[in-house]
């Protein structure tokens, strides 16, 4: 359903475009700010680090959906012109309204798929703090499994809290999503940086190990991903507002439990 929802918007984009639309992107300016366009850019993307979890037999999956999401934008800025997409809260809805009057349609499926996202993020992420829980004692109460429900119920409650308090954050910001995206860009950038900073430190003090996959040019693909996560990093903090101050503080309250907790035995 996903799918086809996404293939209607590229359909009706390209149906819609007109010249007027055509005027207007060719005469609007480009933002300086390249920094912040590129996180919420790329948060569209989020989730293609989970692929490694899996499977590299996924790199085909990733650069399917990546075409469609290439397809949609330009899709979009086709029928509703750069201002207008600009100007847009929900600009999907906005050009199936425009291009056949079944704007509801994509709104539905927009609730679908979200419906189907949170599902997922419920399930990994309450068994990920129940695993830290396990895993560090000052966290244990996280780390308790609810035999008459088969789930760990701490950890759900837990997560429920800290989803309605960013929640909160967002409606005392008066900027909703916007926030929510700053809350997370800063601790997600570093800690992909991390991951790749971590590729070249262990093939610098293990380079004897065997390894299954080797890096494509390597070192040249781990400094270039790392340099732009290092500058996403950077934009998350510089160009945003109190939700990545926030997000830092969860982080470093986080890292001042794990100094001060003795280790798991």
């Amino acid at each position: 359903m996903e799918v086809l929802g996404v293939l209607l918007v590229v359909v009706a984009g390209f149906w819609a475009a007109s010249a007027r639309t055509e005027a207007i992107v060719a005469a609007a300016p480009a933002s300086a700010n390249l920094g912040l366009v590129m996180v919420f850019v790329l948060l569209a993307y989020g989730g293609w680090s989970e692929a490694a979890y899996v499977s590299a037999a996924l790199v085909l999956g990733v650069l399917a959906v990546t075409a469609l999401y290439v397809l949609v934008n330009a899709a979009l800025l086709r029928g509703l012109g750069l201002a207008g997409l600009a100007a847009s809260k929900a600009p999907a809805v906005e050009l199936l309204q425009q291009a056949a009057g079944v704007g509801a349609l994509v709104a539905a499926i927009v609730v679908v798929c979200t419906l189907t996202s949170i599902s997922a993020t419920v399930f990994t992420g309450a068994r990920s703090a129940y695993a830290v829980g396990r895993d560090v004692p000052a966290l244990a109460r996280l780390g308790r499994w609810h035999t008459g429900r088969q789930a760990p119920v701490n950890a759900l409650l837990t997560q429920a809290g800290v989803a309605l308090a960013l929640v909160a954050l967002g409606a005392v910001t008066r900027r909703g999503f916007e926030t929510m995206v700053e809350y997370t860009a800063p601790v997600f950038w570093a800690f992909i940086l991390l991951s790749g900073l971590a590729l070249v430190i262990l093939r610098r003090r293990d380079p004897a190990r065997p390894r299954p996959f080797r890096v494509p040019f390597y070192p040249l693909t781990p400094l270039v991903f790392c340099t732009a996560c290092a500058y996403l990093l950077y934009a998350s903090l510089a160009y945003t507002g109190v939700g990545a101050l926030v997000g830092v503080a969860v982080l470093a309250a986080g890292a001042l439990v794990l100094l001060v907790t003795p280790p798991a035995r």
